[in-house]
């Protein structure tokens, strides 16, 4: 036997809040409403808390969870975590994915087919009870209304992106959080379009000028009507196209 170095006791007696890994890329197969699952590659951290006695935890156990670890369905996370808790002994586990995701889109008039790449993250974590956060960046359009009210033509307009956190009793798909921050954009983001496409998104945007008050706004409007979501933070980021600077809101349910 190769003697255990990480689990002998400790004799200054300060516990750690979270002893893990991260930056792991990891394989993952993700549900998907309408093809089942979707594949897409994770960067994954994970940890547990480590009580004042215990001088190290085993590394190598966290990436032994990731092998048992099926299609990923948000809330079938607790599951990783309950197991993290078994094998490493531990009162609180957590786990961190970061992934892309990708939704196909039509274009609006041609009905040409790209795809939408957003950017996903889970955060679960589990002592007594189960905790998920579901967090998805949204690439909009915006469209200056104060431009648009004092220029004789035109007005600026730009990407945009909605970060969208949220926390839910019942499943709430990805592409319903990306649904509701293009409702309350100027326009979606579409990867192909072709000259009649592009002559509506820009005549779309122009007849729903949004400041990215209005946008986070508007998001906010459409978790508050959703029952499903307990708490929620949403931003607005806009990328701007006349200034050296972004501009951004933020609204968090509760405040």
């Amino acid at each position: 036997m190769l003697k255990d170095v990480q689990g002998q006791e400790d004799q200054r007696h300060i516990p750690l809040k979270h002893v893990g890994i991260k930056g792991l890329r990891w394989p993952v197969l993700l549900k998907d409403p309408h093809k089942g699952v979707q594949p897409s590659v994770a960067v994954v951290s994970l940890a547990v808390n480590l009580p004042h006695e215990q001088r190290g935890t085993h590394m190598s156990r966290f990436v032994e969870s990731l092998k048992s670890m099926g299609p990923i369905h948000p809330h079938d996370l607790e599951k990783v975590l309950d197991e993290l808790k078994e094998k490493l002994e531990a009162r609180k586990a957590m786990i961190d994915l970061e992934f892309p995701y990708f939704i196909e889109k039509k274009a609006p008039v041609t009905g040409n087919t790209g795809y939408l790449d957003v950017s996903c993250h889970y955060h679960a974590e589990k002592e007594e009870t189960f905790q998920l956060d579901v967090g998805v960046d949204v690439p909009i359009h915006t469209l200056c209304p104060c431009s648009k009210e004092i220029s004789k033509y035109g007005a600026h307009n730009q990407r945009a992106f909605a970060r969208m956190i949220i926390r839910s009793h019942k499943t709430v798909w990805i592409e319903e959080m990306v649904a509701i921050a293009e409702a309350s954009a100027s326009s979606p983001i579409y990867s192909l379009l072709k000259r009649p496409d592009e002559k509506f998104v820009t005549e779309e945007a122009y007849e729903n000028p949004r400041f990215v008050e209005d946008a986070a706004r508007e998001i906010a409007l459409r978790l508050n009507e959703d029952s499903r979501i307990d708490w929620y933070r949403v931003t607005v980021e806009s990328e701007e196209s006349i200034h050296n600077h972004n501009a951004f809101a933020c609204v968090e349910k509760g405040e």
